[in-house]
């Protein structure tokens, strides 16, 4: 979106009203992202200032949620373990996957790490990120 497109006074007029500004807490969190559902399902097409406001108010939640939203990092191996247990596999589901029961079992219970390899096929295996066995 460019700058040339929008018209200044009406853009404005919404930034007035908005007063966007980087969200400090959680409360400023779920007015901005009620604001943005607002635009998001609005009854009416967006005007390029409502669309260029959008795109604000965005990135203003990307910025908020990823400096203040962390999942907490979990080994590997207890990745695999909670996603075998979600979708009730036993380790010898996993030995077409891997290799081998020893693998598959030295993995499970943390005393082999994970090959990017194995990674890539416990990512594809499971529909996930390939980051949470990295």
């Amino acid at each position: 979106m460019g700058a040339k497109t929008l018209n200044p006074v009406s853009y404005g007029k919404l930034l007035a009203i908005e007063l966007p500004r980087p969200i400090q807490n959680d409360r400023d969190f779920e007015r901005v992202v009620s604001r943005l559902e607002e635009l998001d399902f609005a009854q009416h097409p967006l005007t390029p200032e409502e669309k260029a406001l959008r795109e604000l108010l965005a990135a203003l939640i990307e910025v908020y949620d990823d400096s203040h939203h962390h999942l907490p990092e979990v080994p590997p191996h207890e990745t695999v373990k909670h996603l075998m247990q979600q979708r009730g596999l036993k380790q010898a589901d996993l030995v077409p996957v891997l290799g081998s029961r020893a693998q598959v079992s030295d993995l499970v219970n943390g005393k082999r790490g994970i090959s990017k390899t194995q990674a890539k096929a416990l990512a594809k295996y499971f529909g996930v990120s390939i980051e949470l066995f990295i």
